[in-house]
């Protein structure tokens, strides 16, 4: 079954957006994954088609209401896992990225305002999810940041299977520092080890380029890194007592 995604936004016409051209927009015409952009204020039970009030305890801003939401999240259908695109979330990784790929789908609440009412999430099994330290108008962005990083893994999408494994974040490091032709240009040259065909010195350059940029400007990804490497997961810890053995 190809990859489907269902987004609750009050905005669908926002969706697929940039999703509807490159690759993605590709891969979308091809079926190789779907998108379904529902209208929350479809789920609303007034006629002015209300989806927020005012918050509990006064404050600015207005609150998205819990069940409205609920009915929105009810009305698809179950199995996929479900998102709430929220400063308040857990920050998106790579792994948690491929682990969505991997799966039949995801299903993406977009949130607005001043947030959702903390019921729904009591309520629903929801995943909180953010994509940054920072305020975006709403979820939509998020969600279409997401769905751009689950869709480029998709089988079929990227020109060679191998593409998407050799970038940042995919080895716990950043990506190397890449060059294209000329050679020279306004003076500054390709490193020589690059041009050199020597497959292994090269290699051993990128690695060494990756170590030294996350180091210097991801302290805290290199910390991560650090600690995976003097601390494997038990399962690798148990395959290499087997191996000595």
């Amino acid at each position: 079954m190809p990859f489907a995604a269902t987004v609750l936004t009050l905005y669908p016409e926002m969706f697929p957006g940039p999703l509807g051209i490159s690759l993605a927009g590709r891969a979308l015409r091809e079926g190789l994954w779907s998108l379904d952009a529902v209208q929350i204020r479809d789920f609303a039970t007034d006629k002015h088609r209300s989806v927020d009030d005012t918050p509990a305890g006064g404050g600015a801003g207005m609150v998205m209401r819990a069940d409205v939401l609920a009915s929105a999240l009810d009305s698809v259908a179950p199995g996929r896992p479900v998102l709430a695109m929220t400063p308040r979330g857990a920050p998106l990784t790579q792994e948690r990225v491929r682990g969505l790929a991997e799966g039949e789908g995801v299903t993406i609440l977009c949130g607005r305002f001043e947030g959702i009412d903390e019921r729904l999430f009591e309520a629903r099994e929801i995943e909180q999810v953010s994509i940054g330290d920072y305020i975006l108008s709403g979820g939509e962005m998020a969600a279409l940041t997401l769905l751009d990083a689950c869709i480029r893994l998709l089988p079929g999408v990227m020109g060679a299977p191998s593409s998407g494994m050799d970038e940042s974040f995919e080895t716990g490091l950043l990506e190397y520092p890449q060059y294209t032709r000329p050679a020279t240009w306004e003076g500054r040259t390709i490193p020589e080890v690059l041009r050199s065909g020597d497959h292994a010195r090269i290699e051993a350059w990128r690695r060494a380029q990756a170590e030294t940029d996350t180091r210097l400007r991801r302290p805290d990804l290199w910390e991560r890194h650090e600690g995976a490497r003097v601390h494997p997961p038990s399962g690798a810890q148990r395959r290499n007592r087997n191996d000595k053995s």
